[in-house]
């Protein structure tokens, strides 16, 4: 086996092998309640990869595009969101972990020498570059999958409960949503867009995820209601286009250690960008409006919902 291949299953050895966690809950700060949460998506990440009878290689290489993994903001969402609306964290932990595998096939797949062909990925190579292409493009169909198997084997969740949820991350992940945005974002290169244009397109490629993440830790909890449901998707419909609009401004802002991917990347590709098309302060100024207005749609929640008020403050911390 290769250095990258041990390299990976010893990360996963390391985490399985922890002591036990705090649960995320209310009272925490929200760094406590942050860090909790991705301690715990990642456990269940690396329990859910684990395959002691398929392919080592796939597997070391699945570990490799999941580990790393960042801020986890998905699954944050899913924990918080099912916080707000009376659940528990429990129950929300097949929808955290699900939307974060897509979230890491999408970059797996991102990443392809066909697509954006980037080298880097969270600060080290990218699944292609660490071990080839066609494992690659396997890891992302491999992650994918899983999701959809968490989902279907949810703990404590109704089957109805689940049958809506699978809909809910299927319809995000697809044409309708996440790959139908970046089918829009490959054909607007090197084409001038309008600002209603990029926002569709992002509204898909990041913002359906995100809108899922949210959604899918409300319905992880029976008595959500209708009316909770829908204040939920427009907290996430706006807190997804001011995540875009801050990864613009990182990108052109920040260096490539902080990025953990080649600052500048979007420009040199010649796509358009909030920045392109608002300038710094601008865009600095609708990403700030963004998250207060994604904040606003919280009004008729309890103080549960203080994670995710909080995380749409995290969202626009680092612009300035």
């Amino acid at each position: 086996m290769s250095a990258t291949h041990s390299s990976a299953s010893s990360g996963s050895q390391t985490t399985s092998s922890a002591s036990p966690m705090p649960l995320p809950c209310l009272a925490m700060s929200q760094k406590g309640f942050m860090q909790a949460s991705r301690q715990r998506v990642n456990a269940r990440l690396w329990a859910a990869i684990a395959n002691e009878d398929g392919s080592v290689k796939l597997q070391d290489a699945m570990i490799h595009a999941c580990a790393d993994g960042g801020k986890r903001i998905r699954p944050l969402l899913a924990y918080a969101s099912a916080l707000a609306v009376g659940g528990t964290v429990e129950k929300a932990d097949a929808a955290a972990t699900a939307v974060e595998l897509i979230h890491c096939y999408s970059l797996v797949h991102d990443d392809l020498p066909a697509m954006d062909d980037d080298d880097l990925r969270r600060g080290k190579p990218t699944v292609h570059k660490a071990f080839d292409e066609a494992t690659a493009i396997l890891v992302g169909d491999a992650l994918q999958a899983l999701a959809f198997e968490l989902l279907c084997a949810s703990n404590g969740v109704s089957s109805e409960q689940r049958l809506e949820m699978i809909t809910c991350l299927a319809t995000a992940a697809g044409a309708r949503g996440m790959v139908g945005g970046q089918a829009l974002d490959f054909e607007a290169v090197g084409e001038a867009q309008t600002l209603e244009q990029l926002e569709k397109m992002h509204s898909l490629k990041t913002g359906a995820l995100i809108r899922a993440a949210v959604r899918l830790g409300g319905l992880s909890h029976e008595q959500c209601s209708a009316e909770a449901l829908a204040s939920l998707d427009e907290y996430a419909a706006k807190l997804g286009l001011a995540f875009q609009v801050r990864d613009d401004i990182l990108d052109e802002i920040s260096d490539t250690a902080t990025l953990g991917k080649p600052q500048g990347s979007d420009s040199e590709a010649n796509k358009p960008t909030y920045l392109s098309l608002l300038g710094l302060d601008a865009a600095r100024a609708k990403a700030e409006d963004l998250a207060r207005e994604a904040t606003e749609a919280l009004e008729n929640f309890d103080e549960k919902a203080e994670p995710l008020r909080r995380l749409a403050d995290y969202i626009v911390e680092r612009l300035n």
